[in-house]
């Protein structure tokens, strides 16, 4: 009696990227980077697309472009002195590297001139694929250029000042500014004292120009010593708000131009034994964890800054993706943003 044969079944499950390594001499991840144009040495990608060749190995799709994202390298660079704003972007940051599977590498630039600047930004040319900058350097002409010099993809967050070689994402902080204010003048307050942002940064200016606007359109004026200058920091909220309430007729509300220093305003306003919002409203920008760490809790004009870093590395990833294109698309991405009321305003006190 003849036994049944057996029904030969032929291996499907293809040519596996270590059989390809084996083959051309190198390692997997190198297949990896030859085969999704990855810095390789010419030769090295001509042996591994032999090697390809030979074996006929058909790589995963999927798999070639998870690989591709895991060698993009994106760099957050800061100086910002505000930990809550720094904490909210870290949040948008790990977020979009995490969705989208890429290497999120963080550089802090403390204080540095001009000349180092220029050196740590040319020191990044070859091991970064882009770069995000937030305020101030979102701003900083020599970080920018050398960074642009060196083919670097760049997307400022936050900044209002825009160039023709950078993507932006931001906010209408001019609008933004105007209807904080707006809304301080309707609860009925008329001497509205204002803390400044940085000089050097254009959102700062843009912040500023919507309040002087909502004042004369309300039909009042600003008063020089009802406006003070401050750089973000709870510190310089400190000494700005000291000001605005030692005035012989002092404000009956302040707008911090960020949350940092209107909780410096709250501050100096219970040292100096004051209500808040009874005797002195107080409101912020930024809507950062600030805002809900001090009694009572800040009303502030909401910018999305986790948003606007998520925003920020699917620019960078798109920019890289298309980066040998004949042209290249800049972005200037403005996202909404929203009056957050809580607890800190009331109508003014009577006189």
């Amino acid at each position: 009696m003849n036994k049944p044969k057996k029904s030969v079944r032929r291996k499907t499950s293809g040519v596996t990227i270590d059989e390809v390594a084996a083959l051309a001499g190198v390692s997997p991840m190198t297949v990896s980077r030859a085969i999704n144009q990855g810095k390789v040495r010419d030769d090295t990608r001509e042996r591994v697309m032999r090697a390809v060749k030979a074996l006929g190995y058909t790589p995963n799709l999927a798999a070639s472009t998870l690989a591709a994202a895991q060698h993009t390298r994106i760099a957050l660079i800061y100086t910002n002195p505000s930990g809550a704003y720094l904490r909210e972007l870290l949040v948008g940051l790990l977020r979009g590297a995490s969705n989208a599977a890429i290497q999120l590498v963080i550089h802090y630039w403390d204080n540095l001139d001009a000349a180092a600047e220029r050196k740590a930004a040319r020191a990044l040319n070859g091991r970064v694929d882009g770069v995000i900058l937030p305020p101030p350097l979102c701003e900083s002409p020599v970080a920018v250029t050398e960074l642009v010099k060196a083919g670097i993809p760049v997307v400022a967050i936050a900044s209002g000042h825009l160039r023709d070689d950078v993507s932006c994402v931001r906010i209408d902080d001019f609008h933004a500014g105007k209807e904080m204010t707006e809304h301080l003048i309707q609860q009925g307050h008329t001497r509205i004292g204002f803390i400044r942002g940085r000089n050097d940064l254009s959102a700062s200016a843009r912040r500023y120009d919507g309040f002087v606007t909502a004042l004369h359109d309300a039909g009042l004026e600003v008063e020089p010593g009802l406006v003070q200058q401050g750089d973000y920091t709870y510190r310089s909220g400190l000494a700005a708000a000291e000001l605005l309430l030692a005035h012989p007729r002092p404000p009956t509300a302040i707008f911090a131009s960020n949350d940092d220093m209107a909780a410096a305003a709250i501050s100096v306003a219970h040292r100096r034994g004051l209500d808040v919002p009874r005797d002195l409203s107080v409101v912020g920008f930024d809507d950062t964890s600030a805002a809900t760490t001090v009694w009572p809790e800040l009303t502030t004009l909401h910018q999305p800054i986790a948003e606007m870093a998520d925003a920020a590395i699917d620019i960078l990833l798109r920019t890289i993706r298309h980066r040998g294109d004949d042209t290249r698309v800049l972005t200037d991405h403005v996202l909404p943003h929203g009056l957050v009321m809580r607890d800190s305003v009331a109508h003014p006190p009577r006189r």
